[in-house]
C-alpha cells in the first residue's frame, strides 16, 4: 500500500462540541484501523483529511455550543472542500436548514428541515430498525440491504433532494436514515452502537478517507 493510503497517518477528526457520544465514535475509529483526533479546534477542522460530526440531544444547543466554539463556518467550509465527511444521529439532522425543536436555525448546508416523529409513537424512537437502502455509495460497501441499526431520536431530517437519500427506515413514518450527497454522508442511526455491521461503515469511511486523501496528494504531487 502507498505511504499515502496508509490509515494510520490519516487526520481523522471527530468535533467536540458536548454534545456528542464522542468515546464510542473514536473507539469505533481505532477498531477500523485510524487514530482520531477528537477536538472542538477550528484549525484543525480545517486540516482534517476527514471529519465526523456525532451528536445527541438538543437540535438548538447543539447549534449555539458549535457557534461558540467557532465551528460554523469551518464545518461548512470542510463540505465544499470535498474531502469525506460523516454525520452521526444529531449530525445529521444539524446539517439542514432549520428544526422545528425550537424553531431554531441549522448549518443550511443540506436543503431540508428537522420534523418531529408522529404524535401516538413511543418517542424517541429508540433501538433496532431496518434501513433500506437505495442507492450505492462506497461507505455501505458490503452492507446488505435491509441491515439492522441502532436508533435513538425524537426528530428526523426531511431533505428537499429526494435523490439523496440513500437510505430509508420506517417508524410510524418512511424517513430519511441516511443522506448521500458527493463527499458528505449522514446517518440517522448510531454505526457505533451498531454492531459488527456499524463497525464495517466506519471501516469504509476510513478506506474512503484514504483513497480521498491518496487523490488529493498525487493530483499535488
Amino acid at each position: 500500500m502507498p505511504e499515502s493510503l496508509k490509515t494510520e497517518s490519516l487526520k481523522i477528526v471527530v468535533i467536540d462540541y458536548q454534545s456528542g457520544n464522542l468515546r464510542s465514535v473514536a473507539k469505533a475509529l481505532e477498531t477500523a484501523g485510524a487514530t482520531a483526533t477528537v477536538t472542538g479546534d477550528p484549525a484543525l477542522v480545517d486540516d482534517a483529511d476527514a471529519l465526523i460530526l456525532p451528536g445527541v440531544g438538543s437540535g438548538p444547543a447543539a447549534m449555539e455550543s458549535l457557534r461558540q466554539r467557532g465551528l460554523v463556518e469551518p464545518l461548512r467550509r470542510f463540505v465544499s472542500s470535498g474531502r469525506p465527511f460523516l454525520g452521526v444521529c444529531l449530525g445529521l439532522q444539524l446539517l439542514m436548514d432549520r428544526t422545528d425543536e425550537g424553531d431554531a436555525p441549522c448549518l443550511g448546508i443540506v436543503p431540508g428541515g428537522v420534523k418531529k416523529l408522529p404524535a401516538g409513537l413511543k418517542v424517541p424512537h429508540m433501538g433496532w430498525n431496518s434501513v433500506k437502502l437505495s442507492q450505492e455509495h462506497p461507505l455501505f460497501k458490503d452492507i446488505p440491504q435491509d441491515s439492522h441499526f441502532y436508533f435513538v431520536h425524537s426528530y428526523y431530517a426531511l431533505p428537499e433532494d429526494d435523490a439523496a437519500v440513500a437510505g430509508i427506515t420506517d417508524y410510524g413514518l418512511p424517513f430519511c436514515s441516511v443522506y448521500a450527497r458527493n463527499n458528505l454522508v449522514a446517518t440517522q442511526f448510531h454505526p457505533e452502537k451498531s454492531g459488527t455491521i456499524g463497525l464495517k461503515i466506519y471501516r469504509n469511511f476510513v478506506a474512503l478517507a484514504a483513497e480521498s486523501t491518496g487523490l488529493r496528494e498525487a493530483r499535488n504531487s
